[in-house]
């Protein structure tokens, strides 16, 4: 079978995670790399890990088959809420759910780790993709906002009034994953729909893209300024999120090219224009390296530290820019990025400091530990591949063609 060398780095991250491995999915490691007991099995970690380990097993690398095959199990097995619809936020160690909500943030990672399975060709994959397809069908798209709702009860019965951009950005990468592994447009029609209503949130207010909106998508400002650093609700603006939709939006404009559609040229020109503003406002703003993690209104740094992966969405969206528009600027952004990660980020081949503080020592405030590797891996991945299609059916034309 043909073996596609990858870079070092995305060795070293795949074999760090697989320590990840327990028996009912994947574990939450700490900052030695050891599973965390003190944690559930969390379904968007499980569904990242699964996704990872399937890029790896695309590319053939030892394990890593085997390791996704895991995934995609316990996502199917565990995971899966046979009493209702969708899937558990959580399961405990023992397998059993942990009670709560679900989140069409974790949903939208299981379309990404289905859609990566059946690229990487692992026995259960296509069955889940159409499971995880079904529920976005009938829950979590909202056709006449042309968005995704934020949550429902167990029963997914009763939707929570909130509504909230980072859910419905990697819901954007979701489809246009299984767009690229099922051909159908519909989902990168709905990716695209999606990326529109959100640049036009970002240009109304000066790029400062709105995080938390109600039930209609009128934007509140105002959403956690007394828990400015929560981790996935912060108040104000995130500027990683900026550079990870302007990586988006080249993605999908590329998707489109590569179907032979006419891409609307606002999504190359508002993914330069987010991007910038993301430097300009979080790059190197406080005195010391490093991007700042969220902005008010103004502009002006409210938490201060250092996210991992605002870095890797930091080199990932220059890298595509650079594709994109052929322009050394963002060739020599995604270097300087990539700089400083070596400096502070990476404490060893594949074990990546989540988070540092705004003096670049370790931290673990908002993200305690090394929970998974989704995001340095596809940042260490993205310069060896086309923008269209998505990561694994990209990487396994590679090799086909090897």
């Amino acid at each position: 079978m043909t073996h596609l060398p990858l870079p070092p780095e995305a060795l070293a991250l795949l074999d760090f995670a697989r320590a990840a491995r327990v028996e009912h999915g994947f574990a939450h490691l700490d900052a030695d790399g050891v599973p965390d007991a003190g944690k559930p099995l969390e379904l968007w970690i499980n569904c990242r890990m699964t996704h990872s380990f399937a890029l790896g097993a695309i590319a053939g690398e030892e394990g890593c088959a085997d390791l996704a095959a895991h995934g995609v199990t316990a996502i199917g097995g565990v995971f899966a809420d046979d009493d209702h619809a969708g899937w558990h936020s959580a399961v405990g160690w023992d397998g059993v759910p942990v009670e709560g909500d679900k989140e069409a943030y974790a949903h939208a990672f299981v379309v990404l780790a289905a859609s990566s399975a059946v690229a990487a060709g692992v026995a259960g994959g296509s069955e889940l993709l159409a499971r995880a397809l079904d529920a976005q069908d009938r829950y979590w798209w909202d056709e006449g906002e042309g968005m995704v709702v934020e949550r429902y009860d167990r029963a997914m019965e009763v939707v929570d009034p909130y509504r909230g951009i980072n859910a419905t950005m990697h819901t954007v990468e979701a489809y246009l994953a299984a767009a690229g592994v099922t051909g159908e447009d519909r989902w990168l029609d709905r990716a695209v729909r999606m990326l529109e209503r959100t640049f036009a949130f970002a240009r109304t207010h000066a790029w400062r893209l709105p995080e938390h909106y109600d039930s209609s998508w009128t934007p509140l400002l105002d959403y956690n300024r007394d828990q400015p650093a929560d981790p996935f609700r912060p108040y104000g603006a995130t500027p990683g999120h900026w550079m990870e939709w302007a990586r988006l939006a080249v993605h999908a404009r590329a998707e489109l090219e590569l179907r032979g559609r006419t891409a609307p040229s606002w999504l190359l020109e508002d993914a330069v224009a987010l991007f910038d503003a993301a430097i300009w406002e979080a790059w190197d703003v406080d005195g010391a390296p490093g991007f700042v993690y969220t902005v008010d209104w103004d502009g002006a740094p409210v938490v201060r530290q250092r996210m991992h992966w605002v870095a890797c969405e930091g080199i990932a969206a220059a890298v595509a820019l650079e594709k994109a528009t052929g322009e050394d600027r963002f060739a020599e952004t995604a270097a300087m990025i990539w700089e400083y990660v070596a400096r502070f980020v990476i404490e060893r081949p594949g074990a990546w400091r989540h988070e540092l503080s705004p003096a670049n020592q370790p931290a673990g405030e908002t993200w305690p530990g090394k929970p998974d590797i989704y995001h340095a891996l596809q940042a260490v991945l993205l310069p060896g591949l086309p923008l269209a299609p998505s990561f694994a059916p990209a990487l396994a034309q590679q090799r086909e063609h090897r």
